[in-house]
């Protein structure tokens, strides 16, 4: 899509600018305003989606690197997120280290299995390449469960809340703003990635991979960039995750996770950093709608089947957008904002 009428780019800086008009940085406020002052009216309950919706967020960014720009899919981000989960809580809980410490070293950790896991990539793709990541996250989990004596097994890790000068994010709160700097840090980082040229490399992967290599991208280097880079976010936000349960149990990290985050990035767009975040607010919202509408199906239908609702709406959305609308919410977002901005004269899209 083109820009705005009357924006014009004039250098460099300005092509390079994430915030390119004034509407934008009017958006970019809403947001910071709503950051700010979001606690003050908002309750616990609301806090506490707002809270996952933002570890959601962070998780898909790095899947949508790894996936809807290199190409590269994987249904085990769940068990690179217990990963980092299990590297930041064993640090913080039986060496005694702080939270700001295990963080970065939880994401290296998750980076470093993306690599391990990754190695496949290089010979294989396609079906194949989804069952090593499946295999991925059953391995990990085992591992998990056999190291009793650093995890807690099946009995799980008990883990400390952050803090930070005294001060400990254990209110709804509190963790609230310490996830939201973290998404919104993440997001800025996603989208200079995308722009730089082992962005650009991730692409043309996805693209074509011959005439990459015939290009001289290395399949080999790049591929397991891209699996480096989407599995470190994935051990922060597992270590987000831990921290605000102040316990690490490896039911806190399912396989279906792993195909909803997938999900996550059909409804909102593969390749596509708005994507990323529309696809996860909405399935996360849909969630909170089937919740609420989960007793008042229970008297009308059998409880099993209102029982199994949110399993069935996931899986029916995510067909859907498939069959209407496969490039997702951000692309129809943008032909909605097309429409308006050229009304009321008559024009195709593609």
């Amino acid at each position: 899509m083109g820009s705005v009428a009357g924006t014009f780019r004039e250098n460099y800086s300005q092509d390079m600018a994430i915030f390119r008009s004034k509407m934008q940085w009017a958006w970019f406020l809403v947001l910071a305003l709503f950051i700010a002052l979001g606690p003050l009216f908002l309750s616990d309950r609301l806090l506490t989606i707002i809270t996952m919706i933002g570890i959601s967020v962070i998780s898909v960014h790095g899947l949508n690197i790894l996936t809807g720009y290199c190409g590269q899919i994987s249904i085990g981000h769940a068990g690179f997120m217990a990963v980092g989960a299990y590297t930041s809580a064993i640090l913080t809980a039986k060496l005694g280290w702080p939270f700001w410490a295990a963080l970065p070293s939880a994401a290296l950790a998750a980076g470093i299995a993306g690599l391990i896991f990754g190695l496949p990539s290089l010979r294989i793709k396609g079906f194949y390449l989804i069952m090593a990541t499946i295999a991925a996250h059953f391995i990990i989990i085992w591992v998990i469960l056999q190291l009793r004596t650093l995890t807690g097994g099946s009995d799980g890790l008990a883990v400390s809340r952050p803090g930070l000068a005294g001060f400990v994010f254990k209110s709804k709160a509190s963790y609230f703003y310490l996830v939201m700097i973290i998404a919104v840090l993440a997001t800025g980082l996603a989208i200079n990635i995308s722009r730089t040229r082992a962005g650009r490399a991730f692409v043309a992967i996805r693209d074509n991979e011959l005439a990459a290599e015939v290009m001289g991208i290395s399949l080999w280097s790049y591929k397991l960039q891209a699996f480096f880079i989407g599995c470190l976010y994935a051990g922060v936000a597992g270590s987000l995750l831990v921290h605000y349960f102040a316990f690490a149990s490896p039911e806190l990290f399912p396989f279906m996770d792993s195909v909803w985050y997938l999900g996550m990035l059909i409804v909102g767009g593969m390749g596509s950093i708005p994507g990323a975040i529309m696809g996860a607010i909405a399935l996360k919202l849909l969630d909170e709608l089937v919740t609420i509408a989960g007793p008042v199906l229970s008297a009308a239908v059998a409880a099993q089947a209102a029982a199994s609702l949110a399993l069935i709406a996931r899986g029916l959305v995510i067909i859907l957008f498939l069959i209407f609308e496969p490039r997702g919410l951000e692309h129809r977002w943008m032909m909605i904002k097309a429409y308006f901005r050229l009304w009321p004269f008559a024009h195709e899209e593609d």
